[in-house]
């Protein structure tokens, strides 16, 4: 259930350990699988093609019915039917769910000329028209996907301000130090960065004009792109018996409570035994990699007892910088540059708990980068 990378990875994995049954894959979207980095930064700059983003093979073929453009209303495990929107039931012996995440919208926003979220390959090309016309950009949210976008802005000629509510952008992934440190490209480049504040709305009839910040200030918009993360797309969910919080809980292998049903993506809530804890991991390597995993269990459930999923590992494009992070920034308390300066960009950091190693950041530095992710990788198995 899900067609994009991680439903697709599923699909795959079911064929190479030897499932040869029926076989469907349903999408919410009409698009066949496609790629999804690249939306704000390639794609969305003009230099990579819609064909580029195709993710099955040429010479793929997984005996698959596809299911495009319609979304699930609900799951009846009773009679173990997936319910669509457009009237039909499709029962299945087993579920792998792969929905999802949607883009978090400004309230209020709603009907504004001007305003964009980048989650699909639909809003990517809305926004790349609009992109062309140059103008002042302002992108509320200063985390990956934002920055991306305000770093292809940039280097298409608008003039660009990113406005992040929290006082240091990406704190949150890469911790305060680092988060400061990686932010400040947008400086570097002449893009404004207003840190610690709020938006309160948006100004304009028709067509945003401005962007309203808690603080009394007003920055003009001729094109704004909201970028404040995204919810799980499990609603279709509820009163199914699946547990959700803050997406499908699943275990460490993506079972879910329910027998022949596991979560897989951006909606899989994973736990994760080096944490303790349970979190979804948004980023294309989980979903290009859990599958497996989730799948292995779904072809015999209960009998699997897999080790610690792999260090969870993302990348960032801007400002022709490469940015690497594996591991889990939360709990180190210590970060040291290893390798580099990063006053020069061009570094590497190694997170520590206790003296161990729990995490990697790297900027331009991605040979020794790949040394550092198989070491952390080696060491969680």
């Amino acid at each position: 259930m899900g067609a994009s990378l991680a439903g697709l990875s599923a699909a795959r994995s079911l064929r190479q350990r030897g499932y040869d049954g029926r076989l469907v894959v349903i999408g919410d979207e009409p698009h066949r699988p496609y790629d999804r980095p690249p939306l704000s930064k390639e794609f969305l700059a003009g230099t990579l093609g819609e064909a580029d983003l195709a993710l099955e093979r040429d010479d793929e073929d997984l005996r698959a019915e596809w299911v495009l453009g319609v979304r699930a209303t609900g799951l009846d495990l009773t009679g173990r039917t997936i319910r669509l929107a457009d009237g039909r039931g499709m029962r299945a012996d087993g579920v792998v769910i792969a929905t999802g995440a949607a883009a978090r919208t400004l309230p209020g926003s709603e009907g504004l000329a001007g305003v964009h979220v980048l989650r699909t390959l639909d809003d990517a090309r809305a926004l790349r028209e609009e992109l062309t016309r140059g103008g002042r950009l302002v992108v509320i949210g200063g985390g990956f996907i934002g920055a991306e976008v305000a770093s292809t802005a940039y280097a298409l000629g608008l003039d660009v301000t990113v406005v992040e509510a929290a006082p240091t952008p990406l704190a949150g992934p890469l911790g305060e130090t680092m988060g400061r440190i990686v932010s400040a490209l947008h400086a570097d480049h002449g893009v404004r960065l207003l840190c610690g504040v709020g938006v309160k709305g948006l100004s304009g009839e028709h067509r945003v004009d401005a962007v309203l910040l808690e603080d009394g200030r007003s920055v003009p918009a001729d094109l704004v792109v909201v970028g404040v993360g995204a919810r799980p797309c499990v609603e279709w969910l509820e009163g199914s018996g699946v547990t959700l919080d803050n997406g499908v809980k699943c275990g460490s292998d993506g079972r879910t409570n329910v027998a022949g049903v596991v979560a897989v993506g951006d909606c899989a809530n994973w736990y994760d035994p080096r944490t303790k804890g349970h979190r979804r991991v948004e980023h294309w390597t989980g979903a290009l990699e859990r599958p497996d995993t989730a799948v292995a269990t779904l072809l015999a459930y209960g009998a699997t007892q897999p080790g610690a999923p792999r260090p969870p590992y993302f990348w960032s494009d801007q400002y022709g910088v490469k940015i690497q992070f594996v591991g889990h920034a939360v709990g180190a308390d210590s970060v040291t540059v290893e390798e580099g300066a990063a006053d020069d960009r061009s570094f590497l950091a190694v997170y520590r708990r206790a003296g161990s190693p729990v995490a990697v950041l790297g900027m331009n530095q991605p040979r020794l980068f790949t040394r550092w992710r198989k070491q952390l990788s080696a060491a969680a198995a």
